[in-house]
């Protein structure tokens, strides 16, 4: 199904993927009220559909949505509230990059109103699209494992001190998943031994993960932030990297697969 929003590609397997950091389009309407910076959407989650084209083979459905995350941030809760207190985040309508330059002219931000109809125009139908596959899903087999797709340049000192773990998963300190998923997610990284990876780390999973993650219920949320030095260039023009992708992807699989058979063992 598709429009102007989001892209979703229905599964037969109980598994969804959301990759709510994928869009790159703005808007002319708010491109034109933007700065220069914001229109090269540096902090896009490049490539992943192209990244977690295995997950297709794996029957799961997919949920990409069209517009960047500078337009409205898919993975905030609507009413903006910061998910890590006493930490530097960007928010719902994010006023400026990760590298804090600024996304708007000095008085142009985004005004409550002007918040308001980008959330109903652009948030609330894609997390509609999510809510009623996870319970399609759920519906047809029982349980459903939402995994939520991320990733990011592996030095971002905003965020965080030096280099990030090539994998961070997160499951909101182990309640959006069974107990100990993160942690046997993490050690199947290091059992492989080329790449670095922590549990409910400093990604421990953002309102997605949060909000839908409800084990009891029956719905598994894991989220991956994924270090982009593992599979593409993390400079403009943010290559593709055919060689590093095709090595991570079949972790990422095995990894993939791992939350899934969890399912069955809750």
């Amino acid at each position: 199904m598709t429009d102007q929003v989001f892209t979703l590609k229905r599964g037969s397997a109980p598994l969804l993927i959301s990759i709510p950091h994928a869009g790159t389009r703005i808007p002319v309407d708010i491109a034109s009220s933007m700065t220069p910076i914001a229109r090269e959407v540096d902090d896009t989650d490049w490539h992943l559909e192209r990244l977690y084209e295995f997950a297709v083979q794996m029957g799961a459905s997919i949920l990409v949505p069209a517009n960047s995350r500078y337009v409205i941030d898919l993975n905030r809760p609507p009413d903006g509230a910061n998910l890590y207190p006493g930490r530097d985040t960007t928010g719902l309508c994010p006023v400026d990059t990760f590298n804090s330059e600024p996304l708007y002219p000095l008085g142009g931000v985004p005004t409550d109103t002007q918040i308001a109809e980008r959330r109903e125009k652009y948030w609330r139908p894609y997390h509609d699209a999510l809510a009623g596959e996870l319970a399609r899903l759920k519906s047809g087999h029982g349980k459903a494992l939402l995994w939520e797709a991320h990733s990011i340049r592996s030095h971002v000192p905003r965020f965080f001190d030096g280099k990030l773990f090539d994998f961070s998963f997160g499951t909101a300190g182990g309640e959006s998943a069974p107990a100990g998923l993160a942690e046997r997610l993490e050690a199947m990284v290091l059992e492989h031994g080329d790449y670095t990876a922590v549990a409910n780390g400093r990604f421990k999973g953002g309102y997605i993960t949060r909000h839908y993650g409800k084990p009891q219920d029956g719905i598994h949320a894991v989220q991956l932030e994924l270090s982009q030095i593992t599979y593409m260039e993390q400079t403009r023009p943010y290559r593709y990297d055919e060689a590093r992708a095709g090595r991570v992807a079949p972790l990422m699989r095995d990894l993939v697969q791992c939350a899934l058979d969890s399912l069955s063992s809750a």
